[in-house]
């Protein structure tokens, strides 16, 4: 297993590369170029990207929510969460801003596919979520996440300063 590469290695050109499993010293000059024009432009557009800031969910009654947060230092930022609908069905949601709220949804007819832009994308039927669901089920990869969206997770502790 490589060496680990955080996300802040990747705002550094040298961990873009390392991530990349990027050689510079087996580049050309002109490949070192198209490299480093890659990484600025991957730079421009993050810094460019509109961060979602203080997450503020909605508390509804019989929902149950389930947050999943990175934590850097003393920083914790909100990467996913999990809802549980009232009615038994399952959502897996991604904080963005004005991106087409991603999200997998998991239906009580087994129905499991992901969504964005009101398009639901690779639909499967798996077991209904009934009294009969046994085990488990995969709901897929979910990349592309992290820190870098900008949602900071506000735990209870820190709304009521315990």
């Amino acid at each position: 297993m490589g060496d680990f590469i955080s996300e802040d290695d990747l705002l550094t050109f040298d961990g873009f590369l390392k991530y990349q499993a990027v050689d510079p010293a087996a580049l050309t000059p002109d490949e070192l170029a198209m490299w480093r024009d890659i990484f600025d432009h991957a730079i421009r557009r993050r810094e460019s990207s509109p961060k979602v800031g203080l997450m503020k969910l909605q508390l509804i009654p019989g929902e149950q929510k389930y947050g999943v947060a990175l934590r850097d230092g003393s920083e914790l930022w909100l990467t996913m969460w999990v809802r549980c609908s009232p009615k038994g069905e399952v959502f897996v949601m991604y904080p963005r801003v004005d991106a087409g709220n991603p999200h997998a949804s998991y239906h009580l007819d087994g129905t499991l596919h992901n969504k964005s832009y009101d398009k639901a994308h690779f639909p499967k039927k798996r077991q209904p979520l009934t009294a009969e669901f046994g085990e488990s089920e995969h709901l897929g990869i979910f990349m592309g996440h992290g820190k870098s969206s900008g949602a900071v997770c506000v735990t209870r502790a820190r709304l009521t300063g315990w």
